[in-house]
């Protein structure tokens, strides 16, 4: 017989979890193998249940699920990922999608299209749910004016500044884009501020998005 779709279940909230893994054992050819309360304990729970499928929370305490999808994708043969939250704000859509992961759901999804996409995404087809689709669609209309307004804006920056943003909206934090481009960390952190400055913007968010917008990133 085919071994069941193994899944490891991350999330902060404790009935949450529990919600999940009903569902999924109840579902046939699904084995929920383990949990997770928060993004750090996502590679030691992979390593300890070699999971198909990681369904995968946004908002945790510690290490939050973009961070977290994006540190197990680097990983030789990876197990799937799908987000499960919420919040379906653009930034979180592109961001969980950038970071790797191959469906985005909310949790006010169905549970039969939850336990559908868990197999979709282990058969290698990414999946994302109906309102997310619509936005990104809205989103990609706009965006030919986006990118030249972007373009433009970004144009201030000098080539190092240029480097940092894209560093920044590939998810970097100010540890990894000074390893990245060589720098110190405090270097980087000078570079975010006076990207900020300059580009008259209020946090590192609005830096990230430009820079997809402007397609650095």
């Amino acid at each position: 017989m085919t071994r069941p779709l193994r899944v490891l279940v991350v999330d902060d909230d404790a009935l949450v979890r529990a919600g999940l893994t009903m569902m999924l054992d109840g579902a046939r050819g699904i084995a929920v193998v383990g949990e997770a309360a928060d993004g750090d304990q996502v590679p030691t729970a992979v390593d300890a249940h070699a999971p198909d499928v990681v369904l995968m929370d946004l908002r945790m305490p510690r290490v939050d699920g973009i961070t977290a999808t994006r540190r197990l994708r680097r990983r030789v043969r990876p197990p799937e990922v799908v987000v499960l939250t919420t919040f379906d704000t653009d930034e979180n859509i592109l961001y969980a999608l950038r970071a790797g992961a191959s469906g985005f759901l909310l949790k006010d999804t169905p549970p039969e299209q939850i336990v559908t996409a868990v197999r979709q995404v282990a058969a290698g087809e990414p999946i994302l749910s109906p309102r997310v689709t619509r936005r990104l669609m809205d989103r990609v209309a706009g965006q030919a004016d986006a990118y030249v307004r972007a373009r433009d804006v970004l144009s201030a920056l000098s080539p190092r500044e240029t480097d940092v943003v894209a560093a920044l909206a590939r998810g970097g934090n100010n540890a990894e884009i000074a390893a990245e481009l060589r720098m110190t960390v405090a270097t980087v952190k000078a570079h975010v501020s006076h990207i900020l400055t300059k580009l008259d913007l209020d946090n590192r968010t609005q830096i990230a998005m430009l820079a997809y917008e402007g397609g650095l990133a």
